[in-house]
């Protein structure tokens, strides 16, 4: 041991592990606490043909199915026509709000026919096929 009061002996101090600072404030951090600070630009935004080549296959005329107009308008008064609200309706069929919401507003992209059956059954109205809108039929009325 030493009589001198002043210095100090550190016997073990780890090494600090490499962090990724994501904002400025933890950049300012290890400025002020002296840290070594190495920026680095990451390489990215490079083309890779194999991941596009589905895309750029398709035609220049590719479209997203999208609800029919008379569809969503016919889910829409059957619902009102049983004071139902969409939640309401969500619920019945058990969907999220915004799935009858986006079906409603003809947002729903490549309808899915089971929750348009759901529909059917829960409003009493048809949605698919012909008569678009007309009251459905007794079940199993063939």
């Amino acid at each position: 041991m030493s009589d001198d009061w002043d210095s100090v002996t550190v016997i073990r101090k780890r090494a600090q592990n490499p962090t990724v600072a994501k904002s400025q404030s933890a950049i300012n951090a290890a400025l002020r606490s002296g840290a070594q600070i190495i920026t680095e630009k990451k390489a990215g935004g490079t083309y890779d043909a194999a991941k596009m080549g589905k895309v750029e296959n398709e035609g220049e005329d590719f479209k997203v199915a999208k609800v029919n107009l008379s569809v969503s308008k016919a889910i829409q008064q059957g619902r009102q026509a049983k004071n139902m609200t969409q939640k309401d309706l969500a619920t019945k069929i058990n969907e999220k709000q915004t799935i009858v919401n986006e079906y409603e507003s003809g947002k729903a992209v490549n309808p899915n026919q089971q929750i348009l059956g759901k529909m059917e059954r829960a409003l009493g109205v048809k949605l698919r096929g012909a008569n678009i809108g007309s009251a459905l039929g007794a079940p199993g009325g063939k």
